[in-house]
């Protein structure tokens, strides 16, 4: 069950400004029914160029409903230069925050607020720019490249919370990771490896990685990760701090840890989680 602030409730029960505006100034729509969520935006302006009324459609979860409510109140009364900045953070502080696996219901808002901008502006032809680089959602490496930097995400899981890009087939997994990294200019380590590593070889590489690049992110969120033995190719590791009781941990060895030692120590590795 998700925590949800008294504000999301309020905001999905009682949604505001449910509808259509026939003859509106702009319209925007983003993603679809196929992949779970889906949103139409519409907005008029008044003859001072205000934003006089804002209303939505929304096929989606208790936030997509939550954010999108929210939103309409946020650009009533102002100017379209005022709400091309808001932010997908903004509309989650507007509600008081949302969990992060639901971060993508406020990121789909403010695609959409962008989206009807364009319309207004003429520029809601323009094809989107950018790569495909998930699949499954149709997320460009724009779009991820976006979210990254203006969230400042670290690990593919992340990525995945904010744009959904990663949460299906996970073919797109090692393209998301380079995007964070070039993004972030994240440092990686270079070493000297010989084709065949000595078992104490791979054992320091495996402690360096894991403590200079990825416990520094998961110390992010208040947890760690404990290198306990290395037999192989398997990698037996303990998670510590917030990780150790977060469902999706899981995801994040598999997603980011098993991934991250792949591409630094060894491609065989597979990471293994030990409970005490």
């Amino acid at each position: 069950m998700w925590d949800y602030t008294d504000k999301v409730k309020d905001h999905f029960l009682n949604p505001r400004n449910v509808g259509v505006i026939e003859d509106a100034d702009g319209v925007g729509e983003v993603g679809s029914i196929a992949c779970g969520d889906a949103l139409t935006f519409y907005f008029k302006l008044d003859e001072n160029g205000r934003i006089k009324d804002a209303k939505f459609q929304t096929f989606g979860c208790a936030s997509a409903i939550a954010s999108s409510s929210a939103l309409t109140e946020m650009v009533i009364g102002k100017t379209l230069d005022e709400v091309a900045r808001i932010t997908n953070e903004d509309i989650a502080g507007y509600l008081g925050g949302l969990p992060k696996e639901k971060m993508h219901c406020s990121v789909m808002g403010r695609e959409a607020l962008q989206k009807a901008i364009a319309c207004h502006r003429g520029e809601a032809d323009k094809k989107a720019e950018g790569n495909i680089v998930c699949e499954c959602f149709g997320v460009t490496d724009r779009e991820i490249e976006r979210v990254v930097r203006e969230n400042r995400l670290k690990a593919i899981g992340d990525v995945t919370d904010y744009v959904k890009a990663g949460g299906g087939c996970e073919k797109c997994h090692d393209r998301i990771q380079e995007i964070i990294d070039s993004v972030l200019g994240t440092p990686r380590l270079v070493a000297l490896q010989p084709k065949v590593l000595t078992n104490i070889q791979k054992i320091r590489l495996i402690e360096e990685s894991i403590e200079r690049e990825i416990n520094p992110t998961l110390k992010k969120d208040a947890g760690r990760l404990e290198l306990v033995d290395v037999d192989g190719n398997r990698v037996m590791v303990r998670l510590g701090g917030t990780c150790a009781s977060c469902a999706k941990s899981h995801i994040t060895l598999k997603h980011y840890v098993e991934s991250r030692l792949r591409e630094l120590v060894s491609p065989e590795l597979m990471v293994e989680e030990v409970h005490s």
